[in-house]
């Protein structure tokens, strides 16, 4: 009888872990070089404000400065022309760094390991439980 009961539990730890198996996230596993995600993550936020939103808000802080002082703009007259300078960098350096989103995709893709979103959750026509607590 121990020796049909020790099978048994063999048995059952051997379904389990075909269960658990089978149950864990794909996504899981395919990010697991999370050192060169990070890298890559930080290159993109650098190149990102070096190469596009610095130089797109200086550009525009230039622009305003220039309509301002040939009159297309006017200042105010209680805080001058530093609100509307303020504004055109502020743009500037948000639409220079949503410019850098398809450059940074590319990255990671080239990785295989596109950054997760909520399309990225399912995979095929199941959802991993593993995925659903995470979120």
């Amino acid at each position: 009888m121990s020796s049909e009961a020790t099978q048994d539990k063999v048995q059952t730890s051997a379904l389990q872990q075909n269960e658990q198996g089978m149950l864990q996230c794909p996504i899981s596993n395919a990010h697991g070089n999370r050192d060169e995600i990070a890298r890559i993550s930080q290159e993109c936020k650098r190149e990102s404000f070096w190469y596009r939103a610095l130089p797109l808000s200086l550009g525009s802080m230039l622009v305003t400065e220039r309509l301002i002082s040939k009159g297309v703009f006017t200042s105010s007259p209680r805080f001058g022309s530093l609100p509307k300078i303020a504004f055109a960098g502020v743009l500037g350096f948000a639409i220079g760094t949503m410019s850098y989103i398809g450059v940074c995709q590319k990255k990671f893709q080239s990785i295989s390991a596109a950054p997760l979103g909520p399309e990225d959750k399912s995979h095929g026509n199941h959802t991993c439980k593993e995925c659903e607590t995470n979120s």
